[in-house]
């Protein structure tokens, strides 16, 4: 089917440049100016197919992500917790896909995934999760919240550890290569804090951002993560 399409895209783009061609003649254009415009046409046909080509891939991408990432990517919350992708940054989630090409990141099925992945199916997806909103899965202990928001808030000065609304922002939504916290699964915070050096920044040859983190990470004990997670999670 695909290779049909390609050939049908093809014949498009020929009868519209012939198409042209005739009519540019019949006005009376110089065959300088007459190549110019062609040449203008065909750019514009083929960028258009490309545009056709890619809208149809990215469709078979979010289909094939939708398995895990559940039918609107607000997570699947389950034995192996995955995460919430719904309303993401892109530049994180793009930096998150080329860090498991770079086994910055260590997960063979999502290193699978990213390195078939174009750099403009890579932008594609991104944009695409960055616009989705659906609400938060929940499911955290509600009793943890009031810990975790003031922890979120204002930090632990007497420990050293920062206020995490100062890189996440007041409503967690991230920024930049800072992801989106806000309605993240809460067994995949806990998960992740927990096991941040075994998860984060794992080819040392390559520059990673997440080793802002390592610190934080390191000095919350548990209660202190599940709390934080369970107050993210919360957040649309």
């Amino acid at each position: 089917m695909r290779a049909l399409d390609s050939f049908q895209g093809k014949r498009t783009t020929t009868a519209l440049v012939r198409a042209a061609a005739r009519t540019l003649r019949n006005v009376g254009l110089s065959v300088g100016l007459l190549a110019g415009v062609l040449t203008i046409v065909l750019v514009g046909a083929v960028s258009a197919q490309h545009r056709i080509s890619l809208s149809g891939d990215i469709q078979a991408k979010i289909s094939y992500c939708k398995d895990c990432h559940g039918v609107s990517a607000q997570g699947y919350n389950g034995y192996y917790p995955i995460p919430r992708l719904a309303g993401q940054q892109p530049v994180y989630l793009e930096n998150q896909l080329r860090a498991f090409i770079e086994h910055r990141r260590t997960n063979n099925i999502m290193f699978n995934v990213a390195h078939s992945l174009s750099p403009a199916m890579v932008n594609a997806l991104s944009a695409h999760f960055a616009s989705l909103h659906p609400p938060p899965i929940g499911g955290a202990p509600r009793q943890l919240a009031a810990t975790g928001r003031k922890i979120f808030e204002d930090g632990m000065p007497e420990v050293n550890i920062a206020a995490c609304a100062a890189c996440h922002g007041p409503e967690a939504t991230g920024s930049g290569q800072i992801p989106r916290l806000a309605g993240q699964l809460y067994p995949y915070m806990i998960k992740t804090l927990s096991n941040w050096d075994k998860e984060r920044g794992r080819n040392p040859t390559v520059p990673d951002a997440a080793t802002i983190m390592s610190p934080v990470a390191h000095s919350l004990n548990r209660s202190q993560i599940e709390a934080v997670a369970a107050f993210v999670s919360t957040l649309r």
